[in-house]
């Protein structure tokens, strides 16, 4: 791909989702998913392979129906109030089909299957804006709605979904199928976040999105696809693959790192609401999200293969290091201290 075709496609992508965090009319917020989603079609499929076919023609036949049902809700809600304006209130079908169709843009179960298939079918970079930029546009509608959607309905949506991403990773052996899992399992407590406290999800969202970065650029730097490439990459880069443990741990929300911030400050919200039953089944929830993760950090760091890999040898090249790994793993695994300053400011 040539470099102002990618320019373009970058500029795009970026454009739309902006027009769609300041859009408060329901056509404009259309378009711009739209054009969100045909700006990452190329990228998706940039690299010539039957697989990233596939994951193209899923993602835009999931993307599109998505758009389609939110074009239908919002005609149908112009047509009973007489106007386009997101922030108007809905009727219960329409806030059904709507609820259904962002759930589907941002991978909340039930409706999730497509999402790993699709990051197991590109680029880690291409998984890597998938699973951080391309979430923003859905959930900023959800933060413009989330006062007409049932409550009981995104918090249920919410646990399902922390539920199914927990144990359907527990199988996985690809990593960026386990990331989609990672990724599924964040975004229900992000759903819960949402319906306890707006600012508590913004916090939830960025260090999401910090600790995904930093784990994709870790894999990508020492080409790990695989749980076998994580067991022998540490020839590649010991101080790496340390970073590497270290931000898997602090995906699972262990407390000496940044992960544990933000399930703590939902968890306490949860409990100070009288919502007992759903905190506890939401921390039981991260149990088995916490075994994969474990299991990754010990194969990466804590073991030593017993005979040469019958793969590459990864010492032999040098992958330049990218700039962003520093600052994004200083942020995935030291920012816990900082949880008072950031809870107040975001």
């Amino acid at each position: 791909m040539s470099p102002l075709i990618w320019i373009v496609l970058i500029m795009s992508l970026t454009t739309s989702t902006i027009i769609i965090m300041t859009s408060h009319h329901w056509l404009l917020a259309w378009m711009s998913l739209e054009l969100n989603t045909m700006s990452i079609l190329p990228i998706i499929m940039r690299s010539n392979h039957p697989r990233t076919t596939e994951a193209t023609t899923k993602y835009f036949l999931i993307q599109t129906t998505a758009a389609a049902l939110i074009l239908l809700a919002s005609t149908m809600n112009a047509r009973q109030t007489g106007s386009w304006d997101i922030m108007q209130s809905f009727s219960p079908l329409a806030t059904t089909i709507i609820t259904m169709a962002i759930m589907m843009k941002l991978a909340i179960a039930p409706a999730h299957l497509w999402y790993p298939e699709i990051l197991q079918g590109t680029t880690m970079t291409t998984a890597l804006i998938i699973s951080t930029w391309q979430k923003i546009a859905p959930l900023t509608l959800l933060y413009l709605l989330i006062n007409h959607l049932s409550t009981n309905t995104m918090l249920l949506l919410g646990l399902t979904s922390a539920l199914l991403g927990g144990w359907t990773g527990l199988n996985q052996t690809q990593t960026r199928k386990i990331m989609a899992f990672s990724s599924i399992s964040h975004m229900g407590w992000l759903i819960t976040a949402l319906c306890l406290n707006p600012s508590l999800s913004t916090l939830t969202m960025i260090t999401y999105m910090a600790m995904t970065t930093t784990m994709f650029l870790s894999l990508t730097t020492s080409s790990s696809k695989t749980l076998l490439d994580l067991g022998t990459s540490w020839t590649h880069s010991p101080i790496l693959l340390t970073t590497t443990m270290l931000t898997l741990l602090s995906l699972a929300g262990l407390p000496p790192l940044t992960g544990f911030m933000p399930k703590l400050l939902i968890l306490k919200e949860l409990v100070t609401m009288k919502l007992l039953a759903l905190s506890t089944m939401l921390a039981l929830a991260s149990l088995p999200s916490l075994a994969f993760y474990t299991r990754m950090a010990y194969l990466t760091t804590l073991t030593t293969p017993p005979n040469t890999t019958n793969s590459e040898y990864k010492w032999r090249f040098k992958t330049p290091m990218s700039p962003l790994i520093p600052t994004t793993a200083l942020l995935t695994t030291l920012t816990l201290p900082m949880t008072p300053l950031l809870y107040l400011t975001t």
